[in-house]
């Protein structure tokens, strides 16, 4: 009895073979679409993010807002622009997803001292609270992800991807752009 193969492995297979005959193919002045960097990432992140969906869904949390409140974690304050460039989301994103943590009380926010027309955002203790409840989860999905990819090839990964980063916003001429927090919160 022959087994169905999956709609993920028919669909992972379609994208990352070449067509079957060129009759089929349309000639494209450019590599495959598969082989295109910025999809073999965003596979790449997709692959991860299915490991830790089911965990941040079960602690009531999408994506985003986890990586709010990580980003927050790491700080004292910071300025909501600074936090929507820490946190690669766009404004208009940020202030519906600051609202709905802000509303669980799992963020605080103010009116920075120096222009009170900014706001500077910061966690609360039950965000922490939450941090906390996630990490082990978090945690365990890291290690299985660790074990299963390889110690060593998942730091390499990350070097390489840390020091893609950099060449090419050397390129733009912008340098690392990424804001460095003035205080980092201290953990026990």
């Amino acid at each position: 009895m022959a087994r169905k193969k999956s709609a993920k492995a028919v669909h992972s297979k379609a994208l990352h073979s070449k067509p079957a005959s060129k009759a089929s193919a349309r000639p494209v002045p450019m590599r495959e679409f598969s082989r295109s960097l910025p999809m073999s990432l965003l596979r790449a992140r997709e692959a991860v993010m299915r490991q830790f969906r089911p965990s941040l869904r079960n602690h009531g949390l999408t994506e985003q807002q986890w990586r709010i409140l990580r980003a927050l974690a790491a700080i004292d304050a910071i300025e909501v622009t600074e936090l929507a460039r820490v946190a690669f989301l766009l404004g208009p994103s940020l202030s519906r997803i600051l609202r709905d943590l802000e509303a669980r009380h799992l963020i605080e926010r103010k009116a920075a001292k120096s222009d009170l027309r900014r706001g500077v955002v910061s966690i609360s203790a039950k965000g922490l609270k939450l941090i906390e409840a996630v990490a082990p989860s978090s945690e365990a999905i890291y290690a299985a992800i660790t074990q299963r990819y390889g110690a060593r090839r998942l730091a390499e990964l990350q070097e390489m991807l840390h020091a893609l980063e950099t060449s090419l916003s050397e390129l733009e001429g912008g340098g690392d752009e990424r804001p460095k927090p003035a205080r980092k919160r201290k953990f026990a």
